[in-house]
């Protein structure tokens, strides 16, 4: 727990130095949509086949696609770039991704399952 303490500050200080541009930004949205329909793609054939055999929740795909968050690795892959490979578009992108991430989906998830788990059993 210390160290991802340690990691966020680290990752804090670092947006200080962030060169942001629009076409950084451009970016970072897309690769937010990329990143979610991936993660909706890779989830979709497992739990469409275990399903029956986990008896699972309805609206689990949807769950475990908004609830697919990153955070400190993908960061801290980022910064291992030099500037040769484009690092500061990366490594821009890589934070809107993180920063999407662990604000409008980490504070969503939430409230998201409530209502999809409660309107189920309402439908029932």
């Amino acid at each position: 727990m210390v160290i991802n303490a340690i990691l966020f500050v680290l990752i804090g200080l670092e947006i200080l130095i962030l060169h942001v541009k629009t076409d950084y930004i451009y970016a970072s949205f897309i690769a937010i949509l990329l990143v979610l329909a991936a993660r909706y793609l890779s989830l979709l054939v497992p739990i469409r086949l275990l399903a029956k055999r986990l008896n699972s929740v309805p609206h689990t795909l949807t769950i475990m696609t908004w609830g697919g968050l990153r955070g400190g690795i993908s960061i801290a892959l980022a910064l291992q770039m030099t500037p040769s490979m484009n690092r500061k578009l990366f490594l821009t992108v890589t934070y809107g991704v993180v920063i999407f991430s662990i604000i409008v989906q980490g504070l969503s998830i939430g409230p998201l399952a409530r209502r999809l788990v409660t309107d189920q059993i309402a439908t029932e």
